[in-house]
């Protein structure tokens, strides 16, 4: 059976949020299947590429992962800008991270694109005993703010996947359709004279 022909998408993908929050495992989970306990903060930012194959779109992300420490946040706005698509984490263990997380999301929305696809993302939730900040909390302020939010741990895979999904989902939704080929206008003949200029 033959299939029909789907839109190519080439999107950037920018994760920004503060130092420890996951961003790094959440990337590596979603590309590489993988999760370490212990995982070495980034310096200055990360690149990774993924495909996801749509019904309707194959999207090839471009995904900057940048550092969270504060000594790199001026960095930060080389990685967002003219990004397609940003997620925004915190750890639900820390308060702070979700005051920061507030921070950025002020921050990008300012100064990024402005039909940047934004999701606010609480990761960690497999820490449930440690949780410092509630899902009501980070979805209400999400919903004031335009954001989509979601609740995810890089740990137990939960959630990963269908961050990446739904982001390609909107970007394949928000790109236009190309047309499939070119069309070409038969002129009448009449319009095909030749005009000299400037013959002695």
């Amino acid at each position: 059976m033959a299939r029909s022909r789907n839109k190519n998408i080439q999107a950037k993908l920018v994760l920004v949020g503060h130092m420890g929050t996951g961003k790094t495992s959440l990337v590596l989970r979603f590309v590489k299947g993988q999760f370490f306990d212990f995982q070495e903060s980034t310096i200055g930012a990360a690149f990774f590429t993924q495909v996801l194959s749509l019904n309707e779109a194959t999207i090839k992300f471009d995904i900057w992962d940048t550092a969270g420490q504060e000594r790199y946040h001026s960095l930060a706005p080389m990685y967002y800008r003219g990004a397609a698509a940003a997620v925004v984490v915190y750890d639900v263990t820390s308060s702070e991270t979700f005051e920061r997380a507030k921070k950025w999301v002020r921050e990008v929305q300012r100064q990024g694109n402005q039909n940047l696809i934004m999701f606010l993302v609480a990761n960690k939730v497999d820490l449930e005993d440690k949780k410092k900040v509630g899902n009501e909390e980070g979805e209400q302020y999400a919903k004031e703010n335009g954001l989509t939010f979601l609740e995810t741990s890089a740990k137990t895979a939960h959630n990963v996947n269908e961050l990446f999904y739904e982001i390609a989902k909107r970007l394949a939704k928000a790109a236009p359709s190309r047309p499939t080929g070119i069309k070409l206008h038969n002129r009448p003949r009449e319009s095909e004279r030749r005009f000299f200029c400037c013959s002695s």
